[in-house]
């Protein structure tokens, strides 16, 4: 599995496995294992997907042995906060059935972000979290955050996928030495996506998926990415890329089909703010 190196020098695999969208538990326990007898080492999860249960008990069912896996989950809004972050983050480990977790982010940037941010701070230099990180956070609210804490995010996890390839603000991560990695990698199938003719093309050339085309996009441009499936024959499937590569023509073209736009809505709009912190969950 190749790996890339985290700003405080931790490795971390640039293919994992997303759960997002996968709230019953037993087909997430399901997909949790099929992905780590796959050869998937990183598996991607949060308080707010109400799923670390089941992937708790996947990992420990698997058999893999703990230091051979890299777990991230999140903070959810309603916990922002000094206190709220700590215990949030023990009722996760708790869950996951964990002794330490790889990565730890703020899931959104909204609530008292600063506070919870010290209290991960200091969980990092208990060595309670391998490293910590944000998600989705644009590039000023990320300068800001860095400009005001002693330790830089290791992580920004950011919507990038062929149609929002997010170079301006992989310009700022850059910068600052974060690493970019990719939620909805596959633009969650919008925009027909796998019938894209761009896609398609190179697809048949390589004679692999557009899904493969794509997490390999990914692996060539030093991104991160967590795919999501609960199909066996997909999971497998998507971790399948690195026995070819993609030229640099390839690449050029997949460049054009930046729109630059999401296809999710702003959350510098106040009514998302608003219903992004009014979602509660039982965590």
């Amino acid at each position: 599995m190749q790996k890339v190196i985290l700003n405080n020098g931790v490795e971390m695999p640039i293919l994992g496995f997303g759960v997002w969208q996968i709230p019953d538990a037993d087909e997430c326990e399901q997909a949790v294992y099929d992905a780590l007898m796959a050869g998937y080492r990183l598996i991607d999860t949060a308080a707010a997907y109400e799923n670390e249960e089941a992937v708790g008990r996947a990992i420990k069912r698997s058999g893999v042995p703990r230091g051979e896996i890299f777990i991230t989950t999140k903070l959810w809004i309603q916990d922002a906060g000094y206190e709220s972050t700590k215990k949030a983050f023990a009722k996760s480990l708790e869950r996951l059935q964990l002794d330490y977790l790889d990565l730890y982010l703020i899931h959104q940037p909204f609530g008292d972000v600063y506070s919870s941010w010290r209290a991960m701070e200091e969980l990092y230099r208990e060595s309670k979290i391998k490293a910590i990180g944000v998600s989705n956070f644009e590039p000023d609210r990320l300068v800001d955050l860095i400009l005001h804490n002693e330790i830089t995010p290791a992580v920004n996890q950011v919507e990038t996928h062929p149609f929002f390839q997010q170079v301006e603000a992989a310009q700022v991560m850059k910068e600052f030495n974060i690493r970019h990695e990719a939620w909805g990698p596959l633009a969650q199938g919008k925009n027909n996506i796998f019938q894209n003719d761009i896609l398609v093309s190179i697809a048949e050339k390589h004679h692999k998926s557009v899904a493969q085309v794509i997490i390999r996009w990914f692996a060539q441009r030093g991104v991160v990415a967590i795919p999501k499936s609960t199909h066996k024959e997909r999971i497998n499937e998507n971790f399948n890329i690195f026995d070819f590569e993609l030229s640099q023509e390839d690449m050029n073209a997949i460049a054009t089909m930046d729109t630059k736009k999401s296809l999710i809505p702003s959350k510098r709009n106040p009514e998302v703010v608003k219903r992004f912190v009014s979602w509660k969950f039982d965590i």
